[in-house]
């Protein structure tokens, strides 16, 4: 197995299979595949925690399944491009080096990793609209390839660092690192100071990866430029605007 990594802005994986060779990816994440390369959708590829693992995946706003790429009687080659613009980062994995990821970072591995969740906590159904912050959990003995989304920092945290991220710039960190949900302290600056209410605790030993461009950031500023509704827009506009203010301060420290 080869793989190449091409683009920049929004970059694609290229990972050239031998016969008999295979990687898997969730549904939907293809781009391109030669006709030697054979597709099944399985749900439980990868291992995961069996059903109820997939189902866990499922609630967590994960796929229900996942698809297998494999080469049958020549060599071929499968493609997985990025959804935003970012960058894809290959991981390797084995029992003692795992990875915890965001909920829309795993792109594809090789069929000895498993995907499964690694962390699940509800912020708030009347904020968050129940989804809660969720990360998977990669393991198992192979290689991943994680998708991050605008620039990539990494941040290498020694033991008993501690660094206090925005919840949606955690792109990735491996399994050594400790991670806690916290809410930013002082009422003032929960509501006040556009960051959100809440932060997440990273403490070290181990290795960091923060995204720049957080996929619920950016949907939050493209969604100030859709057409709304006369009647919504006259009522926000009237007698919602310290109060949409108030909520949309909230709503721009969106989990991930």
């Amino acid at each position: 197995m080869q793989t190449r990594i091409q683009g920049t802005t929004m970059p694609v994986l290229e990972v050239q299979l031998d016969p008999g060779e295979s990687v898997f990816a969730e549904s939907g994440e293809l781009s391109w595949m030669t006709a030697s390369v054979q597709m099944t959708t399985h749900t439980q590829m990868g291992g995961g925690g069996g059903l109820l693992g997939v189902f866990k995946r499922a609630v967590g706003g994960g796929s229900l399944f996942m698809t297998e790429y494999r080469a049958m009687q020549a060599p071929g080659e499968v493609a997985f491009a990025t959804k935003v613009p970012g960058h894809i980062v290959p991981v390797p994995v084995a029992p003692g080096s795992e990875y915890m990821v965001h909920r829309h970072g795993f792109l594809c591995a090789t069929p000895q990793v498993t995907i499964g969740v690694g962390f699940q906590q509800s912020l708030g159904a009347g904020i968050f609209g129940g989804d809660g912050f969720l990360l998977q959990k990669v393991g198992g003995t192979g290689t991943a390839w994680l998708e991050l989304s605008g620039e990539l920092i990494m941040k290498n945290l020694a033991p008993g660092e501690t660094l206090r991220v925005h919840p949606g710039h955690v792109g990735a960190f491996q399994a050594s690192v400790a991670f806690q949900i916290t809410t930013v302290p002082g009422i003032k600056n929960a509501i006040f100071g556009g960051d959100g209410i809440f932060l997440a605790a990273l403490t070290g030993p181990g290795t960091v990866w923060l995204q720049t461009l957080p996929i619920s950031r950016l949907a939050h500023q493209i969604a100030e430029y859709i057409p709304r509704g006369g009647a919504q827009a006259t009522s926000v506009g009237v007698g919602g605007g310290l109060l949409g203010g108030i909520v949309g301060s909230i709503l721009s420290g969106d989990n991930n």
